[in-house]
């Protein structure tokens, strides 16, 4: 008798993480992959790593995802829960530590603030727009330096004297940087005062008019930079705590909605198994002209079969969607495992 995992899958621009989870919600497993534009190649490298981590006869009880594209993946590998990142993350902080509440994230394409107040979410914000304050920004910037990212937040902590960066736009801090390389400041000095610019940014932006208390907790793949971390207490003036799966947090979250979910009934997982990872799956998108609303929808197909819609605003390609589930070898649509994706 294999063991019992819960699942859960964050799929972002950057970065693509799997979370495997036991019955008392520690985690087992985790991947951190990158995304590399190919969200289902990146998907189905990591399934198929996963179930060599975990063995062939693990049995997966329940499935959530996450991130941008948490549609996507829910369909390809049958997702019993599909919750937003606000939601996903918040859940994590509060199991990681129960009276958390804010949680600062940065991740690879967007940053987001949640307050939390007695396990629920109080209030959130979210910064999609500018690059300035985001981990993709940060890789730019150490591979024009010359510095293994690993080792970015290193440099800060060394600085003794932080130079002032223009933090408001992606372009004009670069273009700030290369103006103090230029006037003989060095690499420590400008690094640090980039994590502050970037902290800066993420206050002014996120922040403003919301109140930070303590306990606050700082998580997504820019958590790793402790030169990050270093100026956030700075402009806090307060101690700021990184969780041991600071990196997939989104994805530990929608392991533990989903835990939580199938807990609550009787239900069988919609999950349609490791072997799914080898279907052929492809992604298009058509102009609906039936309406006014021109929607963009979008078609996912399976072995060239269309398995799913999504993206439409009247609702009239939602509910057509369904899971190709593996059963005994053969492909089989399993009516009663039809997902609704625009409802979740």
């Amino acid at each position: 008798m294999g063991k019992h995992y819960s699942l859960g899958i964050d799929v972002g621009s950057v970065s693509t993480n799997i979370v495997a989870i036991d019955d008392n919600l520690n985690v087992a497993e985790k991947l951190y992959l990158r995304t590399c534009g190919r969200p289902i190649d990146a998907l189905k490298a990591g399934m198929g790593r996963l179930i060599n981590m975990l063995g062939d006869d693990a049995l997966i009880d329940a499935c959530g995802t996450t991130g941008s594209g948490r549609h996507l993946a829910g369909v390809m590998i049958g997702a019993d829960v599909v919750k937003n990142e606000i939601t996903s993350h918040a859940v994590a902080s509060c199991h990681t530590v129960p009276d958390v509440r804010t949680v600062l994230e940065i991740g690879g394409q967007d940053s987001k603030i949640i307050l939390v107040r007695d396990g629920v979410v109080f209030d959130f914000a979210m910064n999609t727009v500018c690059a300035a304050g985001t981990g993709s920004f940060l890789d730019r910037q150490a591979e024009r330096l010359g510095i293994p990212i690993s080792e970015f937040g290193g440099y800060a902590l060394r600085s003794k004297s932080p130079v002032r960066i223009a933090g408001r736009c992606a372009v004009f801090a670069e273009s700030d940087m290369i103006s103090k390389q230029q006037t003989g400041h060095s690499s420590e000095d400008i690094i640090a005062g980039l994590c502050e610019a970037m902290v800066r940014n993420y206050l002014c932006n996120l922040a403003k008019g919301k109140k930070i208390e303590d306990p606050v907790i700082f998580q997504g793949g820019v958590a790793a930079n402790v030169g990050i971390a270093a100026a956030f207490e700075k402009a806090l003036v307060k101690k700021v705590i990184i969780p041991q799966h600071y990196d997939v947090m989104g994805a530990y979250g929608a392991a533990i909605l989903a835990n939580e979910q199938m807990s609550m009934t009787d239900a069988k997982t919609r999950f349609c198994g490791f072997d799914a990872i080898n279907d052929e799956f492809s992604a298009k998108s058509f102009e609906c002209a039936d309406c006014a609303n021109m929607c963009e929808v979008v078609q996912l197909l399976s072995n060239g079969k269309t398995i799913a819609h999504w993206g439409d605003r009247c609702g009239k390609w939602d509910g057509q969607s369904v899971c190709v589930e593996k059963v005994r070898g053969k492909e089989e649509v399993n009516e009663k495992h039809t997902v609704s994706i625009t409802n979740y």
